[in-house]
C-alpha cells in the first residue's frame, strides 16, 4: 500500500523578507551596535548592583532595560526582597503589567504566604486566584474566609485534612477549629488511617489510631498488623468481627497479599466472601485486584475464570490484558468474549474495532450489530494511526493522512511571537537559558486561546524548538499540524547514514522522532543521550564495529548520533533479517528479550499484527506501532510512496 493521501489544504506562514546584504565600499563603515547585546550587559549589572543592594545604581541600570523582555525578573527580585513591608500597591502594579505570567503567578505564591503570616485575611481572599494548586494556599483561603466570619469554611476542610500524608503546619489552626466544632468523626478518621496506611506513612498511621474511639483502636492495631503481615488472614477467626472496619480490614490485607501470593489471596477471598457480607462494590473491586496479580504472576487460568464469573467486572486495562492473552493463544472464540465485556467506549476504539473485524474474519462472522468486518474496516480506515494504516491495508483503500493546519494571518503569527511571555521565552532560550526558557515558553502558551497555543506551537518549531512544538501540539490536540508535529529536521545527516547503511531514510526519521523528539541533547533516566537515544556503551561498541571514531559529547552532536544510531538500527535490521517491526521491537526493548518473544514453534506462531499486539511490554508495544506508523507519514512529508509494511514483513508468522 503506497503512502498517496488525502490530503486537505496546508496553509503555511510566509517568514518575513530579508533585505539583500549591502553592497561592498572602499571604506568599511563602523560595526553597528547590538542594542540587545548591550541590554544582556545591562541586565547582567542591574542583578549585580540588585544582589549588592546597590539601588541607587540599581534604578538608573532599569530605566534603561525599559524594553529589555527581562526586566519583569528584575522587578519580581526587587519586589520580592521587600514583600513583609506589605507594598500592596506595587504588587498590585506588577500583577497588572504582567498579567498570566509565570513570574505572577511566583509572586501570587509568595505575597499570599506573606499575608497570611501578618494574619491579613481580607486582603488575602482579595489576591487568591482559584485557578492555585498549591495544598497549603487552599487552607489558608479556608482559613480566611472563616477568621473573616464565614463559619460555613469548616464544611470544606475535610478534603484539605482527609489525605495520606501530612498537611502544611499552616492548615494546623484552621483544623483545630474543625476539630473544636465537632466536625472531626471517626468515621474520618478511620478512612484516614486506611488511606495513611496504603501509603506507608506509618507516623502518620500511629498517630491517627489514638484519635480514634477506644472501641475502634484494636482494629486499627490489626489492620496495621494485617499490613504488614497479610497471611495472618489464614487465622480467619481473628476477622470473625461483622463491622465496617472489619471489613476494610479483610479487603486490605487481601490486596496486600494479592501482590505476592495472588492464588493464596483468591482463596482466602472466597472464606471470607462466605463469611462477611461485602457490599457488590467491594467485592468487584477485590476480585479486580485479585485477578490482575494472577495475571501478573502468570496464572491466566484462574484469572479468566474469576473473571468469567464476575459478569459486572469491566474493568478496560483487566479485560484488555484478557484480550492479548486470549491474541496470543489465537483462541478467536475467548477473544470474542471478551470484546462484548469491554465498557462501550473502549470497545469503540480503533484498536478494538480493528480487532473485532479480524475476530469476525476469523470465526466467519458474517455480521455483528448490522456492521460486516469490511465494513468495520472501513470506518478505521480514515484515521491517520497504526490501526487505521491496518485496516486501510485490509480495505485496500489509500491511506487516508490528513494535513489540514488551523489558517492564520502573519498578523496573527506576529501578535503570538511578540506577545510577553513568547518574548522572554526566546530572550531566555537566546541567552542559552533552557530550562528558564521552556518554563516561560510553557507556562504563556498553556493560558492562551486554543488558536494562539498552535501558533506558539509553529513558533517552537520555527526556532528549532522540535520537541516543544510537538509536545505542545499534543496538548492543544492538534493532531492535523503535521508540519510541526513531524518536523523534517537533520534531513542532509539522515540522507548521509541512509546510505552508509542500508536503513531507510523513513525508518531513521519515524525512529528519531520517537525517541527524542528530536531534541539534540535529550537525556533519558536509563542515560541513553540524543536524538536517537543511544546508551554511550551501545554507541562505543557501534563505533568500534564501524571504524568510527567516538567520544561521549559525541552522542549531543546530531551527524554523530544519526550515524551511530543508523548504524546500530542496520545491526540490527540485519538480525532480523530486513524485518522493522522486530528492529523497532529491539531498539526499544533490546535484541535479546525480542528473540526470546519470537514463538519457535511453527504452530504456535503468530499474524504480524497479533504478534505486535500482544508485545509483553506495552510500551515496547507502543513504540512498534508508533514507528511503524511514523514511517508513512514521514513518507508523505517528505513526497514519498511506502508501505506501512512490506510484503515480506506482512507475510511472515513470528
Amino acid at each position: 500500500m503506497s503512502a498517496s493521501v488525502f490530503v486537505g489544504s496546508m496553509t503555511l506562514i510566509a517568514e518575513a523578507a530579508t533585505n539583500p546584504p549591502p553592497k561592498a565600499t572602499a571604506k568599511a563603515a563602523p560595526a553597528k551596535v547590538d542594542q540587545r547585546q548591550l541590554e544582556r550587559q545591562k541586565y547582567a549589572q542591574a542583578q549585580k548592583a540588585l544582589n549588592a543592594k546597590n539601588m541607587g545604581e540599581y534604578k538608573q541600570l532599569v530605566k534603561q532595560l525599559q524594553n529589555y523582555p527581562l526586566l519583569p525578573y528584575l522587578e519580581y527580585q526587587e519586589l520580592s526582597n521587600r514583600l513583609i513591608a506589605l507594598p500592596q500597591n506595587d504588587v498590585e502594579s506588577f500583577f497588572t503589567r504582567y498579567p498570566d505570567s509565570f513570574l505572577s503567578e511566583r509572586l501570587t505564591h509568595r505575597w499570599l504566604r506573606t499575608l497570611a503570616q501578618r494574619e491579613r485575611w481580607n486582603d488575602y481572599l482579595k489576591f487568591y486566584d482559584k485557578r492555585l494548586t498549591d495544598p497549603e494556599l487552599a487552607c489558608l483561603q479556608v482559613r480566611a474566609r472563616y477568621e473573616t466570619g464565614d463559619k460555613t469554611a469548616l464544611n470544606e476542610v475535610a478534603p484539605l485534612w482527609n489525605i495520606d500524608k501530612t498537611q502544611s503546619k499552616a492548615c494546623d489552626p484552621l483544623f483545630s477549629a474543625w476539630k473544636k466544632a465537632g466536625l472531626m468523626t471517626s468515621e474520618l478518621i478511620w478512612e484516614r488511617h486506611q488511606k495513611a496506611l496504603k501509603a506507608g506513612n506509618k507516623s502518620m498511621t500511629s498517630y491517627l489510631s489514638n484519635l480514634l474511639p477506644a472501641n475502634s483502636r484494636p482494629t486499627a492495631l490489626l489492620m496495621q498488623q494485617v499490613d504488614a503481615n497479610p497471611r495472618l488472614l489464614k487465622q480467619t477467626g481473628k476477622f470473625s468481627k461483622q463491622s465496617v472496619e472489619m471489613k476494610s480490614v479483610i479487603l486490605h490485607g487481601l490486596e496486600k497479599l494479592a501482590l505476592t501470593n495472588a492464588k493464596e489471596a483468591l482463596t482466602l477471598w472466597h472464606q471470607y466472601d462466605a463469611q462477611q457480607l461485602f457490599s457488590d462494590e467491594d467485592r468487584v473491586n477485590i476480585k479486580y485486584h485479585i485477578a490482575l496479580r494472577l495475571l501478573y504472576q502468570d496464572h491466566e487460568v484462574d484469572a479468566e475464570k474469576l473473571v468469567a464469573s464476575t459478569p459486572n467486572l469491566t474493568r478496560t486495562d483487566l479485560l484488555e490484558w484478557l484480550l492479548r492473552e486470549s491474541l496470543r493463544k489465537q483462541d478467536w472464540e475467548r477473544i470474542n468474549e471478551w470484546l462484548a465485556r469491554l465498557p462501550e467506549d473502549a470497545r469503540k476504539s480503533e484498536r478494538w474495532r480493528y480487532w473485532q473485524a479480524r475476530t469476525m474474519e476469523q470465526l466467519d462472522i458474517k455480521e455483528m450489530n448490522g456492521e460486516t468486518p469490511m465494513a468495520i474496516y472501513q470506518s478505521v480506515a480514515p484515521a491517520r494511526s497504526f490501526y487505521g494504516f491496518l485496516a486501510a491495508d485490509k480495505t485496500g483503500v489509500t491511506y487516508h493522512l490528513l494535513d489540514r493546519p488551523l489558517t492564520v494571518t502573519e498578523e496573527q503569527f506576529r501578535a503570538v511571537e511578540n506577545s510577553q511571555g513568547m518574548l522572554r521565552a526566546r530572550e531566555f532560550f537566546m541567552r542559552g537559558e533552557l530550562a528558564a526558557a521552556s518554563r516561560e515558553y510553557f507556562h504563556s502558551a498553556r493560558r492562551m486561546p486554543m488558536e494562539q497555543m498552535i501558533i506558539a506551537g509553529r513558533l517552537a518549531e520555527k526556532w528549532g524548538w522540535y520537541r516543544h512544538g510537538i509536545q505542545l501540539m499534543a496538548e492543544a490536540q492538534s493532531w492535523d499540524e503535521l508540519q510541526v508535529r513531524f518536523p523534517i529536521v537533520y534531513k542532509d545527516h539522515v540522507n548521509k547514514a541512509a546510505k552508509q547503511t542500508s536503513v531507510n531514510p523513513l525508518f531513521i526519521f519515524a525512529v528519531t522522532r520517537q525517541e527524542s523528539a528530536f531534541m539534540h541533547d535529550a537525556k533519558s533516566p536509563a542515560g541513553a543521550v540524543g536524538l536517537m537515544q543511544l546508551l554511550p556503551t551501545t554507541a562505543k561498541h557501534t563505533a568500534q564495529k564501524s571504524g568510527l571514531s567516538f567520544s561521549p559529547n559525541d552522542l549531543i552532536t546530531p551527524e554523530k548520533n544519526i550515524a551511530l544510531g543508523s548504524r546500530y538500527l542496520n545491526h540490527l535490521l540485519d538480525v532480523f533479517d530486513g524485518n522493522r517491526i522486530l528492529a523497532a521491537a529491539a531498539y526499544n526493548a533490546g535484541p535479546s528479550r525480542v528473540k526470546k518473544w519470537l514463538n519457535k514453534e511453527k504452530n504456535s506462531q503468530l499474524p504480524y499484527d497479533v504478534w505486535i499486539e500482544t508485545i509483553p511490554y506495552k510500551e515496547t508495544r507502543g513504540y512498534v506501532q508508533n514507528v511503524l506508523s511514523f514511517s508513512v507519514i514521514y513518507a508523505y512529508r517528505l513526497g514519498q510512496e511506502t508501505n506501512f509494511v512490506t510484503p515480506a514483513e506482512a507475510n511472515r508468522q513470528l
